[in-house]
């Protein structure tokens, strides 16, 4: 879920940027440019941890502008889901068809389908809730549960997977009340 990478990445300076601060600016645009983006290969830029001064290349000098591109190699914090992993979301929206969860920037659907039998038919719609059979697991916005991602999917700058809970140890453990459920 979480890891580390070093990326590398192109940006341009404009010369009012050029001086004895240049690299705490080249270090501003960056983390502005590239903090929570969603790299297609490899997932979330959750934060830029360090860039070298050494892994900073000044490329060519624009005559007409006289900006300079840089490329510039950081080392970041990644979030990317990967198939079959179990990952505990905070669910914001209830729905008829099945109900969205977030971990942090990643969005995640479980349709009803992949929600338990006793579960499949539980949708109530005065409270916003997935209920089960014997009233005792209720899914609403706020709460936690814990699911298992079965796809994902990656779009301009976002990406968003599907998930179930319907394998053993998955569903409900918080209700959002702040006591911990079982």
């Amino acid at each position: 879920m979480f890891y580390l990478k070093t990326l590398e990445h192109e940006i341009v300076l404009e010369p009012i940027h050029f001086g004895t601060k240049m690299k705490i600016i080249l270090e501003r645009l960056v983390k502005e440019e590239v903090e929570g983006l969603a790299l297609a290969n490899y997932g979330y830029v959750v934060h830029v941890i360090e860039i070298p001064e050494d892994t900073i290349k000044f490329g060519i000098i624009e005559y007409d502008t006289g900006n300079v591109t840089c490329y510039v190699k950081y080392s970041a914090l990644l979030l990317r889901p990967f198939i079959n992993e179990v990952v505990d979301a905070i669910v914001m929206q209830c729905n008829n068809i099945g109900f969205l969860a977030y971990v942090g920037p990643l969005r995640i659907f479980v349709s009803k389908h992949s929600m338990p039998e006793d579960m499949l038919n539980g949708f109530d719609t005065e409270r916003d809730a997935w209920v089960s059979d014997d009233k005792e697991v209720v899914i609403c916005a706020g709460c936690a549960v814990r699911l298992k991602i079965k796809g994902r999917t990656v779009e301009q700058g976002n990406i968003s997977a599907i998930g179930t809970i319907k394998d053993d140890y998955l569903g409900l453990i918080d209700d959002g009340s702040g006591e911990l459920g079982e």
